[in-house]
C-alpha cells in the first residue's frame, strides 16, 4: 500500500506540468538513482485487442446498430482541478512544516469553492454535449481526528468533505425533466483510484489545540484520494463495455521527510459506439507532472503491445498529458513525441493554447488571467487518423464565470467523425 506522509503531494499540481508553467513554484525531481518506481506484483487489468463484445446498452440504441460511415462522436477531456498549490507541503523539512504546509493547502482548497466551479464546469459540459468526457483530478477530501497513524498504517479518514465526482454529477443531472426529476443526463462509466494520501494538518491557525505531542497545532487530519474518470452522456445512443481502470507500472519517487515514496497514477478505458458509429476504444489518462522521463515512461505504457491504447479497434485517447509537441520545451516534449512515434495524431485545437491560470487561487482577482493560458497539455489523439478525422474543436473554459474560473486548464472539445 502506498503511504504518504503529506496530504497535499498527492495531485501534483498541473502547474508544474511543463516547461512554461512549471517555473511558477520550481520544478522538484527526484534525484539520483529513484527516478521512477517499477511496480511489482500488480494485477493487471488490459484490453484484450480482438476480444471484447459489447455486454451491456447505455441510454439509448439497445437496437444492434450498423456501423455507421461518417458517423460523428464528440468528445471531451477535463482537469478538475484539486483546489491548492502543493509545494509548501513537498518542500516541508520537519513535521512542524509539513502540518503547517497541510493547513495551508486544506484553506486554499475551500477558498477554491468547488461546489460553485462544479456549476461551471457542469455548463462547460452540457453545453458543448460530448458522448464521452475524460475527468482528471477529480478530488476526494476528507477529514479525521489529527492523528499520525495514518502515516504508518495508510488512509483512514471517512468524513467528506468534497467529492468532486459528486458534486459535478449533481450539476450536470440538475433539473433535468419535470420539477427536476428526470433521468440524468451524464452517468460514470469507469473510475481509477489514483493517489490517497492523508496527513495530519493546522487549518485553523490556532495554536496549541492539537492532541500535543508531536502534534501540538494539529486539530485535523485532511485525506486526499485522487480519480480518473470517464462519463458518458445518458439518452445519445452511446454504448460503452469492456470498462478498465489501472496504475502505472513506472511511479515518481519522491521524498518526502526523507522517505521515498511512490506517487500512483494511471488511466481509465472503455470499448464505445455512440449513434452507430464503428466500435472504437476510448482511453483517458493524466501523465506525470514532476518528471518528464517518468512521464515518457508512462506514455509507453500507454502504447505498449498490451497497453490501453493499442487495440484491433480505433483508439481515441484524451487527457491531461503534461507534455506537448511544440508549445512546451526540452524533455517536457519527451511524452508526447512517444505518443506521436506510435502513430498518435492530434484531433483537437491549439487556438487557442488551454494551460494553465498562474496562480493556485482560482477567484477573480486573486492573481490569474486569461493570458497565462499560453501552452498546451490537454489533448485528444488518435492512433487510427485515416478512420478518425476532426470535423471541429474548441476550448472552454478560459474565462472566469461565477467569480471563479472553472479549473486552472480550461477544457478542449472534440468532434470527431468516424470514416468506417
Amino acid at each position: 500500500m502506498l503511504i504518504i506522509a503529506v496530504l497535499a503531494f498527492a495531485l501534483l499540481v498541473p502547474g508544474w506540468a511543463t516547461a512554461n508553467q512549471s517555473h511558477r513554484y520550481g520544478h522538484h525531481v527526484a534525484k539520483g538513482k529513484a527516478l521512477g518506481h517499477q511496480g511489482k506484483g500488480k494485477s493487471r487489468h488490459r484490453h484484450q485487442p480482438g476480444h471484447a463484445k459489447p455486454h451491456h446498452g447505455r441510454g439509448k440504441g439497445h437496437a444492434k446498430p450498423s456501423h455507421g460511415r461518417g458517423k460523428v462522436v464528440n468528445v471531451m477531456t477535463r482537469n478538475l482541478y484539486l483546489g491548492a498549490n502543493l509545494t509548501p507541503a513537498i518542500a516541508a523539512k520537519s513535521l512542524d512544516e509539513l502540518v503547517a504546509a497541510n493547513g495551508q493547502i486544506l484553506r486554499e482548497v475551500t477558498a477554491n469553492d468547488f461546489p460553485t466551479r462544479a456549476e461551471g464546469l457542469a455548463d462547460e459540459i452540457l453545453e458543448t454535449k460530448p458522448d464521452l468526457v475524460g475527468l482528471q483530478e477529480v478530488a476526494l477530501w476528507r477529514t479525521a481526528p489529527p492523528s499520525l497513524t495514518p502515516l504508518a498504517t495508510g488512509p483512514s479518514a471517512t468524513a467528506i468533505r468534497y467529492d468532486y465526482l459528486a458534486e459535478l454529477l449533481a450539476e450536470l443531472n440538475a433539473g433535468k425533466g419535470k420539477a427536476g426529476h428526470g433521468k440524468p443526463q451524464y452517468e460514470v462509466v469507469v473510475v481509477q483510484n489514483e493517489f490517497d494520501l492523508e496527513a495530519p494538518a493546522d487549518e485553523n491557525e490556532v495554536a496549541g489545540d492539537g492532541p500535543g505531542g508531536p502534534l501540538p497545532d494539529a486539530e485535523i487530519n485532511g485525506r486526499l484520494t485522487m480519480r480518473d474518470v470517464i462519463l458518458f452522456r445518458r439518452g445519445a445512443g452511446v454504448q460503452t463495455w469492456n470498462e478498465q481502470g489501472d496504475n502505472f507500472d513506472t511511479l515518481l519517487e519522491v521524498p518526502i521527510l526523507g522517505t521515498p515514496l511512490p506517487i500512483a497514477r494511471g488511466w481509465t478505458a472503455t470499448d464505445a459506439k455512440v449513434r452507430g458509429s464503428h466500435p472504437f476504444r476510448f482511453v483517458n489518462t493524466h501523465l506525470e507532472a514532476f518528471h518528464p522521463l517518468v512521464r515518457q515512461a508512462q506514455a509507453a505504457e500507454l502504447v505498449d503491445a498490451d497497453g490501453p491504447a493499442t487495440s484491433s479497434l480505433p483508439v481515441v485517447l484524451v487527457g491531461d498529458l503534461n507534455s506537448d509537441d511544440d508549445t512546451v520545451a526540452g524533455a517536457d516534449r519527451l511524452a508526447y513525441q512517444t505518443l506521436l512515434a506510435a502513430g498518435m495524431v492530434s484531433r483537437s485545437t491549439n487556438d487557442p493554447l488551454s494551460c494553465c491560470l498562474d496562480s493556485s487561487l482560482l477567484a477573480v482577482g486573486a492573481g490569474g488571467d486569461v493570458t497565462d493560458f499560453d501552452h498546451q497539455v490537454d489533448h485528444v489523439l488518435t492512433r487510427d487518423p485515416e478512420q478518425v478525422t476532426l470535423q471541429s474543436s474548441s476550448v472552454t473554459g478560459l474565462f472566469p464565470v461565477n467569480g471563479f474560473w472553472n479549473s486552472d486548464h480550461a477544457g478542449v472539445f472534440s468532434a470527431l467523425r468516424f470514416q468506417r
